[in-house]
């Protein structure tokens, strides 16, 4: 399983509304420049996290994307999952009558194992948690007066 370029930019474009969420309505220029995300890409990605009811997407002269969902309870599981669906590792896992094997293939057990632990991980990390380290690292790197 790999992520798409997709999910990649939803959690980019998600992560920089967290680290800035004080500021409401954030420009898709502004966005993209900053996530390096092409700006016409951004705009798909955001209208499948608006469908998601992720962020609100404003129109107009002053408008840009908003979080909806607070980051402390957005999940890198329920970014990727609302842009590349469920996280499945292997078509046995995802079609279980695709499989001829399944009553005796070990390896089912393994790729269901690994789904597990891979959907445990994304969720159980949180939007608020990767713009906090998103900004102490910048602060890091940043060169000092």
């Amino acid at each position: 399983m790999r992520l798409t370029r997709a999910g990649e930019y939803a959690i980019r474009c998600l992560l920089y509304l967290s680290m800035h969420r004080d500021r409401g309505i954030i420009g898709r220029k502004e966005i993209a420049e900053a996530m390096d995300i092409p700006a016409q890409f951004l705009g798909k990605v955001a209208q499948q996290l608006a469908r998601a009811g992720i962020i609100a997407i404003r129109q107009g002269a002053q408008g840009g994307y908003e979080l909806v969902t607070r980051p402390e309870e957005l999940t890198l599981l329920s970014v990727v999952e609302a842009i590349d669906g469920e996280i499945f590792l292997n078509d046995c896992i995802h079609r279980p009558e695709s499989c001829d094997r399944q009553c005796i293939c070990s390896v089912h057990l393994v790729w269901e194992k690994a789904r597990t632990q891979l959907r445990e991980t994304l969720a159980g990390t949180t939007l608020a948690r990767l713009a906090e380290e998103e900004a102490q690292g910048c602060a890091k790197r940043s060169p000092g007066p």
